[in-house]
């Protein structure tokens, strides 16, 4: 006898109305990293087959609700952040917006030859030196996203002894006027170097790739080429004009 009552008669798929069901009973009752009953125990108390189960379960799985591990089992995941990318994007204040609370970690500070990509994007010659500040960002204490963010030396070389943490945006903004962002190209790609162990995530689950290029808005001079890698398990990216 099935736990669960479906209504096979209502129009509304079978799979539809489960998933219903385990988001309400289980997922929204639950806690990130919770583990749900195997898929034959939850068949049974739907009394439904194990195809219509799973079709269920991969309705959730899509919506960011819950993860299959292989092997393992089916867990409830973080609910996602709809982090809104822009012209005027900001770590700080788009998270302090939705009432989370954030945290800046300098991972490193250096000056460095620029590569083929970040001297394209800051309009200087191939090889020329820029400044390279590697920040770790979390989001009510959880690790984020880590972000590369490179500067011209000149005229920026100071703030590589200035910027200690929070908000860089804000500090070159009041060094250098307001600031425009020109674009956003967005990859999935495996964590590399040490972003999985900063990240708090295995080597092999994907992280999301923002490359970005930050402006003077008044004349359009490149100031910031940043490269930002978030946990792809706690983020959507909301792309805005």
């Amino acid at each position: 006898m099935s736990l669960y009552a479906i209504d096979r008669d209502t129009g509304i798929s079978l799979y539809a109305q489960i998933a219903e069901v385990l988001e309400r009973d289980y997922v929204r009752q639950g806690a990130a990293g919770d583990k749900l009953p195997s898929e034959g125990e939850l068949a049974a108390r739907f009394g439904v087959n194990r195809h219509t189960l799973r079709r269920a379960v991969e309705e959730l799985i899509t919506a960011g609700l819950l993860e299959r591990q292989h092997g393992v089992g089916i867990f409830i995941t973080d609910q996602l952040l709809d982090y809104r990318v822009g012209t005027n994007t900001r770590f700080t204040q788009t998270l302090a917006d939705i009432g989370i609370s954030t945290d800046t970690k300098v991972v490193r500070k250096m000056v460095a030859p620029a590569s083929a990509g970040v001297a394209r994007n800051l309009s200087i010659a191939p090889d020329e030196h820029v400044l390279w500040i590697e920040t770790l960002r979390l989001a009510d204490g959880v690790p984020f996203c880590v972000i590369s963010h490179f500067l011209p030396v000149t005229p920026y070389a100071a703030l590589l002894n200035e910027y200690q943490d929070g908000s860089l945006h804000d500090l070159l903004s009041a060094n250098c006027g307001k600031l425009r962002r020109t674009e956003s190209l967005v990859t999935a790609v495996l964590p590399q170097g040490d972003d999985a162990k900063l990240l708090g995530i295995t080597q092999n689950r994907p992280v999301l790739r923002v490359k970005s290029l930050n402006v003077l808005d008044r004349i359009g001079t490149p100031v910031e080429y940043a490269i930002t890698r978030f946990r792809a398990d706690r983020i959507q990216l909301r792309i805005t004009p």
